[in-house]
């Protein structure tokens, strides 16, 4: 087993009770969502005002409900397209809170580099859902690609309670435009019946790790986890001209700083 895969294991222990206490209620799972997502709106509220441990805090218990919803659905035998549909719209909107919040931190702080930074992060985060989406009115499925949600909320999380979101949003950025590409050229490929890129050899390594197929919990999967969390965590602040950082930083120079 993974370390992913163990934190995954551990993580379900408290979540099947969560789980069990709201099928023994027979809460409505389209209710949990929507619960879920005005939680994350307040989420990106402390976000907005630089309260970052509080925005992680308030994101762990939005994402409880995001991720328990499917889950008690299917117990309560309650799923349905509606409710496909209803958690996928709503899930957009908590991405857009959450960066809509961080755009708003930068701009009060004079960051203009940093809310060119938040933007772009809002517009390739919601192509690379929307990419999929528009892939599998095509294909049968369109799965690839790193920086999917999950990746990004924990990476949010990451962030807030590290004081690291300037690292964590340069890594969602690159990995969504990483993402779209992935997804684009695996639909052309799909659409005409070409050939994935080979996983063998030299070449296979390069593809496994830049043309992202592996599922979650896996040895590929762990090892880019490792990669993304050296990067938050080692590269100072400074560095990435982080807004919440004491001085402008390597960026806010190169950019004019504060």
């Amino acid at each position: 087993m993974t370390f992913t895969g163990t934190i995954g294991v551990i993580c379900m222990y408290p979540l099947r009770a969560i789980i069990g206490a709201c099928v023994a209620l027979r809460i409505h799972p389209n209710t949990l969502t929507l619960i879920g997502v005005i939680v994350n709106v307040a989420a990106a509220w402390a976000l907005g005002f630089e309260r970052f441990m509080l925005a992680g805090v308030i994101m762990i218990v939005a994402n409880i409900f995001d991720f328990i919803d499917g889950k008690v659905a299917y117990e309560l035998h309650l799923e349905s397209k509606f409710g496909a549909f209803w958690d996928s719209t709503l899930d957009r909107f908590s991405d857009l809170a959450l960066l809509t919040g961080l755009i708003f931190l930068y701009s009060k702080l004079g960051r203009s580099d940093y809310v060119l930074v938040a933007a772009l992060t809002l517009i390739f985060s919601i192509m690379t859902s929307y990419a999929r989406a528009r892939a599998e009115s095509l294909v049968e499925k369109c799965k690839v690609g790193f920086m999917e949600r999950p990746e990004r909320i924990v990476l949010f999380m990451i962030g807030a309670f590290t004081n690291r979101m300037a690292g964590v949003l340069w890594v969602i950025l690159v990995l969504s435009i990483l993402a779209v590409a992935n997804r684009i050229y695996y639909t052309y490929l799909a659409l005409n019946g070409l050939p994935m890129p080979p996983k063998e050899g030299p070449a296979g390594w390069f593809n496994r790790a830049f043309f992202w197929t592996d599922e979650r919990a896996t040895l590929p999967y762990d090892l880019w986890v490792i990669a993304i969390l050296a990067f938050v965590w080692l590269t100072p602040p400074d560095w990435l001209g982080d807004p919440t950082a004491s001085g402008p930083g390597l960026l806010g120079l190169l950019t004019g700083g504060f």
